[in-house]
């Protein structure tokens, strides 16, 4: 099926100039949370957001995302400026050309891992023959060939997560995001999960940005950009 929006040519992956979010408390309060961001990041790079708790990183990633849209400055991703989209395009850009990854899973309970990764491809309009290969495909790179028939509750933490995983590649994203995917599982599943990560950024040719506390994070990444009071710390 051909993708309702063309791939832009892009140089950087991920770019941000004077990029600033503040945030309206009432009529008198203004709070910052994110303060003339700069970054740039080139494709096929697994990037690392870290800092505390408040300094802007989820907020990044939505501004990133387009879900939440910045105060001022510019958001350039995969070679489209955000500003420029309106909500309806912003809709078909997310499913077409971004993956997501969140801490909490995500899965549809009622559905088998194959049906919440094929679901993906479904909302796209994908023929029957080409959502079951891709499907298969995605949950083979994750390792849960065996498991396509389970439902999230007879998975444990990180097969729930490499379900999540597989379907944020359903649609052979560009860019995938994620919000912390490791929070919630124990030091080795969460190596093992990053180290699934590290391969498909490598193997697939995409790009990853991963909000996350996790100390293990730094052995797997390329790059780490370091948040403070939502600004580059240097």
């Amino acid at each position: 099926m051909a993708s309702m929006m063309e791939v832009a040519e892009f140089t950087n992956a991920i770019e941000t100039e004077d990029l600033w979010r503040v945030y309206k408390i009432g009529n008198d309060i203004e709070v910052p949370a994110l303060r003339g961001l700069n970054i740039q990041i080139e494709p096929g790079h697994f990037v690392a957001l870290k800092g505390r708790s408040g300094s802007g990183k989820t907020t990044l990633l939505n501004c990133l995302s387009g879900l939440d849209r910045p105060t001022s400055g510019v958001a350039r991703v995969l070679g489209h400026d955000l500003s420029q989209l309106n909500d309806r395009q912003l809709t078909r850009w997310r499913r077409e050309q971004l993956g997501f990854v969140f801490q909490s899973f995500g899965l549809l309970p009622t559905l088998s891992a194959y049906e919440n990764v094929e679901l993906m491809l479904r909302i796209k309009g994908v023929r029957a023959r080409e959502r079951h290969e891709r499907a298969m495909y995605c949950l083979d790179l994750v390792g849960l060939h065996k498991w396509i028939d389970h439902r999230p509750y007879e998975l444990s933490g990180g097969q729930q997560q490499r379900v999540a995983i597989a379907r944020s590649l359903a649609n052979q994203p560009l860019l995938v995001l994620a919000d912390e995917p490791t929070g919630e599982l124990d030091s080795e599943t969460a190596r093992e999960v990053l180290g699934l990560f590290q391969s498909i950024v490598y193997d697939e040719k995409i790009t990853v940005l991963m909000a996350s506390h996790d100390p293990l994070v730094d052995d797997y990444v390329d790059t780490i950009l370091q948040l403070r009071d939502g600004q580059v710390a240097s």
